[in-house]
């Protein structure tokens, strides 16, 4: 058997993906950046900050056009460009789960050695950047990749039960805020209430002894919000995974603090917590 199921391949730098993914881009600033000239936004509180800020912005491009002595840097109305809510958000905006795993997860990896990782499900524009940074990635994800990318390789696959992966195979791997979502059909996959826990038998299968597998899932009080996500205790995560050992835990509370290397009944009673585990096997 191949490590990695016949329909994996490797997608080359550049290329028509990449054109679609830039015309996509543009066709979505275009919009937003016209909506918000009125005033409108997906989310509240920016709604209110680009009606605040609408007279100031009008105020601003004129002081501009006026002190402009170049013609080429002019401000006209063919680029009109209204991007009203900015000065009032922090320097840069982030989802604290996925900003503190990622770089919890890929500062791992990177440091590790590996001179190949494999990942199933982990956010694209995050945690796979950052490793793709250091060492090449094989992604699996139900979905088809948004870009193509050198050092990139991907299989687009239903990851339920890892099929075609061999057991015991893969040195480096991971799989972050992923396993919620499996058999709930919210990507398409098929409906199954145990998907999740399937899924992360299958990482336990095919991780190699002595590889490492970093994992993480919304952690705290169980419950299904159908067909978004799960919220999974740490005990189903560790039942599901008996053959692997925990080498670290780190958490993330209901207020955001990140707690390193701590016991994983800190989010026993957590809301909705994020569990950061590091596996290992020691044998097959």
């Amino acid at each position: 058997m191949k490590a990695f199921p016949d329909n994996g391949k490797t997608l080359p730098d550049g290329g028509k993906a990449n054109r679609r993914m830039r015309e996509r881009s543009k066709f979505y600033q275009m919009m937003w950046g016209g909506l918000s000239l009125f005033g409108i936004d997906l989310y509240p509180n920016r709604t209110r900050s680009a009606f605040r800020n609408l007279p100031q912005f009008i105020s601003e491009w004129r002081s501009y056009n006026r002190l402009v002595r170049d013609s080429s840097q002019r401000a006209s109305l063919r680029y009109f460009y209204p991007v009203l809510a900015d000065r009032d958000e922090p320097a840069g905006n982030l989802d604290i789960h996925y900003w503190l795993q990622d770089l919890w997860a890929a500062r791992l990896v990177c440091a590790s050695g590996t001179e190949h990782h494999v990942d199933v499900g982990s956010r694209f524009d995050g945690f796979v950047a950052h490793v793709l940074s250091c060492v090449p990635v094989t992604l699996i994800d139900l979905r088809p990749a948004p870009i193509a990318v050198s050092g990139l390789s991907f299989i687009q696959a239903d990851a339920t039960t890892l099929k075609g992966v061999d057991s015991n195979s893969i040195d480096s791997l991971s799989s972050l805020h992923a396993a919620e979502h499996f058999g709930l059909g919210r990507y398409g996959d098929p409906i199954d209430p145990d998907a999740h826990l399937r899924f992360m038998s299958s990482l336990a299968r095919v991780l190699r002894p002595g590889g490492k597998l970093y994992f993480s899932v919304p952690t705290g009080l169980e419950r299904v919000y159908f067909n978004a996500y799960r919220v999974l205790s740490t005990e189903t995560v560790l039942c599901a995974m008996p053959e692997l050992t925990l080498l670290s835990f780190c958490a993330i509370t209901d207020d955001g603090d990140f707690i390193e290397n701590c016991d994983p009944s800190i989010l026993a009673e957590a809301q909705y917590g994020c569990g950061l585990y590091e596996f290992t096997k020691l044998s097959s």
